[in-house]
Parts: C-alpha cells; sequence; structure tokens
C-alpha cells in the first residue's frame, strides 16, 4: 500500500507498513487546490495501480483521468457535501445556491465510473449504490484500562472544533443553567466566538475554559484532558441542522471510548443511538428544564453514570471501531480487483 500526501511532520507512519510518497505542502487552500492536486496526479499515474483510493473532492477531476478500463477508483465520501455547502454562514443563499449545484454536477459528473466509499450509513440514501465503510475510530489504547474512580466533579467537556452550528452558544449557556457546572472546551476556537460565548454566560463565565482560541489543540492533549479527571459527561448539545441531525457523530465515539456519558441533542437518530447502546441521554438542546434534569440525573445517581460510561466504552471496544471496518474495506478491495492481490494506492 502506497500514500500519496504531504510530509508526516509527526511520524505517525513511521511503524506502519505503508510506503509514503510526499507532495509538497501548499500554504493557503487555494494553491493546494490549483498545484497540490496535479502534483498527486503525476506521482499517482506514475504508479499505474490497481486500486486509487481518495477523498478530497477537489480530487475528483484526478480521479477520473487515473480512471481506466482496468484498474478502479474509488471516491470515499466522508461528508454530505451538498448539505455542508447550503449551510456556510459566511456566504449569501444565492451563492450557496449556486455553489452546490455546481458542486452536484461536478460530483455526478467525475464519478459517473467510479466505486463510492460511504463513510456514514445515511449517506446511502444520497449514494444508494455506494458501499458502507464506516468512519469508526481506532481504539484508543489510553483509554483501554482506564476507569471512572470516584465522585466525577461538577464539569463537563466538549472536544473538537468550536462553532456555532457544533453548538458553542449552547453549551456556553449550560453554567447559567446551572450554576455549579464549569464547561471546558478543548479545540480551535475563533476568538469572536470566544467573546460570544463569555456574553451568553454572563456573570458565570468563568465557569467556561476554552482552551483553543485561534488555535489548534493536538489530538494527543485532548487525549490528556479526558484523562485528566472524572468529568461529569461529554456533551454534544447540537441546534437542528440537515448536516448533523442524521449523522453519528465521531465525538460519541470518542466520549464512549474514554468512558463518559454522553449528554446530546435528541435528534431522532442521535436519540437512538445512546438508547441503543445505554450511553448517555439525550434532551432538547433548547430546553433549560430538561438540561438541568439530564445533568442533576448523572450526579444523583453516579452509578448509573459510571455505567453508561462503561456500556459506551464496551460498545465501541467490540462494535464501533475501524478495526471492524478495516476488514470489510480490505475484502472490497480484493472483490473489486476480481480476488487477486491489489496494488492499493490512496
Amino acid at each position: 500500500m502506497t500514500l500519496i500526501a504531504q510530509r508526516d511532520e509527526n511520524g505517525g507512519l513511521a511503524d506502519k507498513p505503508i510506503r509514503h510518497i510526499p507532495v509538497k505542502k501548499c500554504n493557503s487552500k487555494l494553491k493546494r487546490m490549483l498545484f497540490g492536486t496535479w502534483q498527486v496526479y503525476r506521482k499517482a499515474k506514475k504508479m499505474d495501480a490497481d486500486v486509487y483510493h481518495f477523498h478530497d473532492p477537489e480530487l475528483l477531476p484526478i480521479g477520473w483521468l487515473l480512471k481506466k478500463k482496468d484498474n478502479v477508483v474509488i471516491y470515499d465520501i466522508h461528508e454530505d457535501y451538498m448539505t455542508s455547502i447550503l449551510q456556510k454562514d459566511y456566504m449569501k443563499p444565492a451563492v450557496k445556491k449556486a455553489v452546490a449545484a455546481i458542486y452536484k454536477s461536478m460530483e455526478k459528473l467525475f464519478t459517473r465510473k467510479m466505486e463510492l466509499c460511504l463513510a456514514e450509513k445515511y449517506y446511502k440514501d444520497i449514494y444508494p449504490t455506494g458501499t458502507c465503510i464506516l468512519n469508526y475510530p481506532t481504539v484508543n489504547e489510553k483509554f483501554i484500562n482506564h476507569t471512572r474512580a470516584g465522585e466525577a466533579v461538577d464539569k463537563v467537556i466538549y472536544t473538537g472544533n468550536v462553532t456555532e452550528v457544533r453548538g458553542a452558544l449552547f453549551h456556553a449557556k449550560l453554567p447559567v443553567i446551572d450554576k455549579t457546572l464549569s464547561v471546558h472546551f478543548v479545540g480551535k476556537c475563533p476568538k469572536p466566538l470566544a467573546k460570544e460565548m463569555y456574553e451568553v454566560a454572563g456573570d458565570q463565565k468563568d465557569q467556561l475554559v476554552i482552551e483553543g482560541i485561534d488555535r489548534f489543540i493536538e489530538k494527543e492533549v485532548i487525549e490528556d484532558r479526558y484523562l485528566s479527571r472524572n468529568w461529569l459527561a461529554g456533551i454534544a448539545l447540537f441546534p437542528p441542522t440537515e448536516h448533523y441531525r442524521r449523522k453519528e457523530l465521531t465525538k460519541f465515539f470518542e466520549y464512549m471510548n474514554a468512558g463518559l456519558p454522553v449528554i446530546c441533542s435528541d435528534f431522532p437518530v442521535w436519540k437512538d443511538f445512546v438508547e441503543k447502546h445505554e450511553c448517555g441521554i439525550a434532551v432538547d438542546p433548547y430546553n433549560d428544564e430538561a438540561i438541568r434534569n439530564a445533568l442533576d440525573y448523572l450526579r444523583t445517581y453516579p452509578e448509573e453514570a459510571k455505567q453508561m460510561g462503561e456500556n459506551g466504552k464496551k460498545a465501541v471496544m467490540e462494535e464501533l471501531n475501524w478495526q471492524t471496518q478495516e476488514q470489510k474495506l480490505i475484502s472490497w478491495y480484493q472483490r473489486l480487483s476480481g480476488e487477486q492481490p491489489a496494488k492499493m494506492e490512496g
């Protein structure tokens, strides 16, 4: 297997049986789209692979150029790009519709002879011919033997990029709803949004801890924060949007892997998920009383809260992990290449 990508500065591929062909790093998204894609194309074409696998939408023309009669090209769809484009706050409505229509036409044109790999179950509704290889996480070894010992603190954690569509203002209001609670954000947060969050928290603003204002937080730091204390819960109180209400959030799996109960919005898919795995509580993000009751429940019944965390961890270790999908992916590669060992490029 060969990976064509920017140079790995952290040495994350050093212990992997993967040949890495680096491409030059571009210092802007526009340069990457204009010049980086052609670097990838030249290197990929030289490989003359049996299977090419890519997921960046700007590589769609490159995948189309690489497709021949005797090879397989896979477009790995990691996002519902159409819905995502229509929810961009910085675009005017007419511009969003135009961009979404252009993307849809481009995708339809370039993927006609490609195989589609779907990272989310609901993508099957949009791409019925696609194959689901779900975007489950690798089981984090740091969390396997970690148990929630002692009484949980009156603190909840949110990890990942902090944005308004990911519930930043709902989460900022939590100390107002429950004045004993502190909320810790571990992820990149734009400074103007952080200011707005502090304003929402008002007199309780000191109970917001935002680690990552205008800066990226490394994965290793996030992992350490999970282990730093016995959190009351991991939170995901998102406003309803078409982009998120049907997704199984990667954030859920991370909270579960760390043994944390989940408090999330009561979108039908999310509610069914936490109830199926008995790993948390789904509430109306606009209902302050329901949110307060969920927090009180976890405090009042610590054994039940601990069991939710254990249930989530068990589900990730046994079912909701990349190892279960990895074998599906390998088998799919083999079927696509006629049961012959494939030179898999991506």
